[in-house]
């Protein structure tokens, strides 16, 4: 069985609409707004196998104004074969 290991996050940072993709094993609402946080500057992006980092929660993304945070797996990317230039 695939698993989806791309994922989009939407937000908003100061009332600016923001959005990235990022490849990781797991997603829920808790990471997606420590990854937003990541992406706004706030948080420290997790080296890989470093489970004991601090993760950004809501309510400390929203004192930097995050907010609006939404996730959902990446579209998967169709590939258009025999073209040439």
């Amino acid at each position: 069985m695939k698993t989806n290991e791309l994922f989009t996050i939407k937000y908003q940072l100061h009332g600016e609409p923001r959005s990235f993709i990022v490849r990781t094993a797991r997603m829920n609402n808790a990471e997606a707004w420590h990854w937003a946080s990541c992406d706004a500057g706030v948080a420290v992006i997790p080296r890989f196998g470093q489970n004991n980092l601090k993760r950004v929660s809501k309510p400390m993304a929203e004192k930097y104004g995050i907010t609006d945070v939404r996730w959902c797996g990446a579209e998967e990317i169709q590939w258009a074969e025999g073209v040439t230039q």
